[in-house]
């Protein structure tokens, strides 16, 4: 589980009563699908022929353009979350950061969603011994991209989430 229990109306937009701005929640939809496709390469590699994590990627980046529905987006984050079905490891939780990414048009919250997973596929990848480091070495990454307008929202999110996120945020 990675929502909490009870919504964060910072996460919620403001048209149904939380105080989440359209452009922030663009941005946090950009930087999920930027969390998630750092690690796709693991997913892809594979399974090659199966698109539907980068379709869901790149529908969070086309929601947040405008180019396609919210509905678009969702369905396309619940294709990829499918991709995952049978895999183990690394490509599995590449999945599901894809699969993340894209629902954040739907549900702002899944934006760590997409992190987490991200980084759990790069400790899964990690050699043996090596996979705490990884992990945080992605964490860090992943701060790295953060826009400047989001920050401060997604680090207090980090902070709040960490535990019903496998505490993946120690960076």
């Amino acid at each position: 589980m990675i929502l909490p229990a009870v919504r964060d109306p910072r996460f919620v937009t403001v048209r149904r009563g939380g105080t989440l701005t359209d452009p922030d929640h663009h941005l946090l939809a950009l930087w999920a699908a930027a969390c998630a496709e750092h690690v796709l390469d693991l997913f892809e590699s594979v399974r090659p022929g199966d698109d539907r994590p980068r379709r869901a990627v790149g529908h969070a980046r086309a929601w947040a353009r405008g180019e396609v529905t919210m509905t678009q987006a969702r369905t396309a984050g619940g294709h990829a979350m499918g991709a995952a079905r049978g895999l183990r490891g690394a490509a599995r939780h590449a999945a599901y950061a894809a699969g993340q990414a894209g629902v954040v048009a739907h549900v702002a919250a899944h934006e760590l969603g997409a992190a987490a997973y991200a980084i759990k596929a790069a400790r899964a990848a990690a050699p043996e011994g090596a996979g705490e480091a990884e992990g945080r070495r992605e964490c860090r990454w992943q701060r790295d991209q953060l826009p400047e307008a989001i920050r401060e929202l997604v680090l207090d999110d980090q902070r709040l989430r960490n535990d019903i996120c496998w505490s993946v945020f120690d960076c």
